[in-house]
């Protein structure tokens, strides 16, 4: 709801309003003037190099990746419009009719939009946000409250509002990406904020600072303190470099009984006026004594005279150094609560997201508990983080330096950079580090790194691990002052020799992979030659059976249409040789017929035998034949056509055969009348 000047508020607001369609910024109830929002500073927020409309439509296309719905986008934007219209609530003061004077709406019209937005009748946020429900037992008082406390719950409700939401964003996130089974490694990113040391701090500072000290105590036991504890272990020679252990500071911060943030939830849960006088007035009287806290109080008591210390501040003497912090407002910050009536008209919106977010304002869910403070709250947060740093193996990146105030490229403020840097701890790092070994392994990971630099290690070292590591370190020739060997680890004094470990192996595994490569390619070659061998051995006999099976089909083929035409041409043959001997040997066949028996007569053997009709033709020209090859005659006796043959003979048969076969005729024909 405040922040630094010339600092912008969270980004997505005015990626929201730059990047937003003109629907979308209507359905929204918001304007595209970044100005217009008491949240947003009513100042220019643009930053050279940033484009916020681009970036806006970056946020939307990753939560359709992350498999949020259309609903659930407008429904997010849609609350983060609350936030915004919220700082555009003014509160005025009026005076009621006891004559006590309250807070009012001064311009209802951002209370008017917000409640069209989430579902909530105007009557019900303005109740909740000018007056306040107070239950003691089985009674109800509602009282007024006051501008400054009206503007207050305003600023908490939008707060809670953007808080929920964050959370809610996160969890959606984690839902949409975990993995079904269950977690054995973790990799998370802790972003925090930086030491801050402004000319006014506060309970914002204090918190923040706070968190840098309890890092930096985890920092000194993982690393420096353990540094050294290592050394010794391994019974390793070395200058120890003295450090400062915080852990005093955090004690003065965090300790349940004496600790600056018990004694400020004390204030805030004690009967009676509480201001911030009281609580400073108690911080001085219990830590007066501890020598890394200092206020007016404690200076007067030393007889030290110091202008620069009001007499509504006191001061922590944090790692870093000294930071002075003004005790207005650490009460009412630290309460930070959300009223109860806020809550509950949260609650009774009908905005499903909205609502969701406030399960407490359910009336019979409502608990009369008074909730935790910001103090209690951030510590326990600082507990749970410690406990899950100390459960992992953290890396630090504590280079992330702010050059100077101007936001300009290439210009270096020496005060601030150096403050920086003394506050981030690194010169007690860089001396550690220089006094120490910067690379550390066991023997047995770094033989299996760097044992293809050595031929006596390469391909596999058969005896001890050390003598393994020892035997190589010596073929490459490191300087004996660059190394130590521990009881169960080796070190390396510096960078620059790791890497020169680090460029051999790399181009050794080069060679290898050559090697690797050269080998694998002669494999394939190999391979495929054989392969293709086999293939064309494969083929080849196929081939050649393919071809022989088409052969032998050819050769059947072959001898079938030779046998086909053989027959053919025999038929043929045949056919000219039977018809050319056919006739005769059926005359003859036809005469020894006749010859041997008489043929058949109506009329009997003194009338002359015709031929039937129907087969005296043939027979004339058989009877020609048949005579020609007859014993009896040949072709140059046969009779002329139409010429009978008489036979003296005492059958007496008179042929008549007909044409002979120069065109005449011949006759047959029964035996004359009056012959034997």
């Amino acid at each position: 709801v405040r922040h630094v000047k010339e600092e912008r508020n969270f980004h997505i607001f005015y990626q929201l309003l730059a990047g937003g369609s003109d629907q979308l910024l209507r359905g929204l109830k918001l304007e595209r003037d970044c100005r217009r929002y008491g949240y947003l500073g009513r100042e220019d927020p643009s930053l050279p190099g940033v484009d916020d409309a681009a970036n806006f439509r970056a946020v939307q296309d990753a939560m359709m990746v992350i498999g949020f719905s259309p609903a659930e986008v407008q429904a997010l934007l849609e609350v983060a419009a609350v936030v915004l219209k919220l700082g555009n609530v003014e509160l005025g003061s009026q005076f009621e009719a006891s004559g006590m004077e309250s807070c009012s709406i001064q311009d209802t019209r951002a209370v008017r939009e917000i409640c069209e937005l989430i579902g909530l009748p105007e009557s019900v946020l303005e109740k909740a946000l000018c007056s306040r429900t107070v239950e003691a037992k089985r009674e109800k008082v509602v009282t007024g409250l006051s501008v400054a406390q009206g503007c207050y719950g305003r600023d908490a409700l939008a707060k809670n509002i953007y808080n929920r939401l964050f959370n809610w964003l996160v969890n959606r996130i984690n839902a949409s990406i975990k993995v079904g089974v269950e977690r054995r490694k973790v990799m998370g990113v802790l972003d925090i904020y930086g030491f801050e040391i402004f000319q006014d701090n506060s309970f914002e500072q204090f918190v923040i600072n706070y968190c840098n000290e309890k890092l930096q105590q985890i920092f000194i036991l993982m690393t420096l303190k353990e540094e050294q504890e290592e050394y010794v272990r391994e019974g390793i020679q070395w200058t120890p470099v003295d450090f400062f252990d915080n852990s005093i500071i955090c004690s003065l911060i965090e300790d349940s009984k004496a600790g600056i943030l018990a004694m400020l939830d004390e204030e805030c849960l004690r009967p009676g006026v509480v201001t911030e006088e009281t609580f400073l007035a108690k911080l001085n009287q219990v830590c007066a004594s501890h020598k890394h806290y200092e206020s007016r109080a404690t200076q007067n008591a030393r007889h030290v005279m110091d202008t620069s210390l009001a007499s509504s501040c006191f001061r922590v003497h944090h790692y870093a150094g000294k930071v002075t912090y003004n005790v207005t407002g650490f009460v009412e910050k630290n309460n930070d609560l959300l009223f109860r009536d806020l809550s509950q008209a949260m609650w009774k919106a009908r905005h499903e997201l909205l609502r969701s977010l406030f399960p407490e304002g359910d009336p019979q869910k409502a608990s009369l508990r008074r909730p935790p403070t910001a103090g209690s709250q951030f510590k326990a947060s600082i507990a749970t983080l410690m406990k899950n740093l100390y459960s992992k193996n953290p890396n630090y990146i504590r280079w992330c330096i702010k050059p100077n105030d101007n936001k300009e490229p290439g210009v270096f403020t020496d005060g601030l950079v150096q403050m920086q840097v003394r506050y981030l701890g690194l010169l007690e790092n860089v001396r550690v580090r220089r006094a120490g070994y910067a690379y550390r392994q066991g023997y047995e990971p770094c033989l299996e790194r760097y044992k293809m630099l050595c031929k006596q290690t390469w391909p596999k070292w058969k005896g001890d691990a050390r003598d393994g590591v020892q035997a190589l370190l010596t073929d490459l020739h490191i300087p004996p002052a660059e190394l130590a060997y521990g009881r169960s680890k080796i070190f390396i004094r510096t960078p620059r020799t790791l890497f020169d470990l680090e460029d051999r192996r790399r181009l050794r595994m080069a060679d290898l992979a050559s090697l690797i490569q050269a080998t694998y390619r002669g494999w394939r070659c190999r391979t495929h030659y054989q392969q293709m061998r086999k293939s064309q051995i494969v083929i080849s006999a196929w081939f050649r059976g393919q071809h022989r099976k088409r052969f032998e089909q050819m050769k059947r083929s072959a001898l079938l249409i030779q046998a086909w035409v053989r027959g053919w041409k025999t038929r043929k043959e045949y056919k000219k040789y039977f018809r050319s001997g056919a006739s005769a040997t059926l005359a003859n066949f036809i005469y020894r017929r006749l010859v041997s028996r008489d043929p058949p007569s109506a009329e009997g053997r003194t009338t002359g035998w015709k031929p039937p009709k129907a087969g005296a033709e043939p027979l004339k020209g058989l009877g020609h034949g048949a005579w020609a090859l007859s014993p009896l005659g040949d072709a140059g006796s046969c009779p002329a056509p139409g010429q009978g043959l008489a036979d003296s003979g005492s059958r007496g048969w008179e042929w008549d055969m007909g044409p002979v076969p120069s065109g005449g005729r011949w006759l047959l024909s029964g035996p004359r009348a009056g012959t034997g």
